[in-house]
């Protein structure tokens, strides 16, 4: 931590401004405030985010997609062909009747 500069003005009135400015990373600063250290914790958070989201990543693979989407049979390949549809379709461009 280091102290940049430091000035003192006279403005109206015979008010007398400040200005510091200090230079110091947020663990400094932190640490100068007497904040706690939360690095710790915001470490075991993510360790337990990503543990979660890895666990999860295999409901997302294109085979269990698929069959989630298509497990009504007929009427879900009816519904995935509707949206593709809706996608290709222009802006402003309504859904036609068959």
């Amino acid at each position: 931590m280091q102290l940049r500069a430091f000035r003192v003005d006279m403005g109206q009135g015979g008010r007398m401004k400040v200005t510091i400015d200090i230079d110091c990373t947020p663990l400094e600063a932190r640490q100068f405030f007497g904040l706690p250290d939360v690095q710790p914790m915001q470490q075991a958070v993510l360790a337990e985010m990503e543990k979660r989201m890895l666990a999860e990543m295999g409901k997302f693979t294109p085979e269990n997609l698929m069959q989630t989407w298509f497990s009504t049979g007929q009427q879900g390949a009816d519904m995935f062909t509707k949206l593709l549809s809706g996608i290709a379709l222009k802006p402003g461009e309504g859904a036609k009747p068959r």
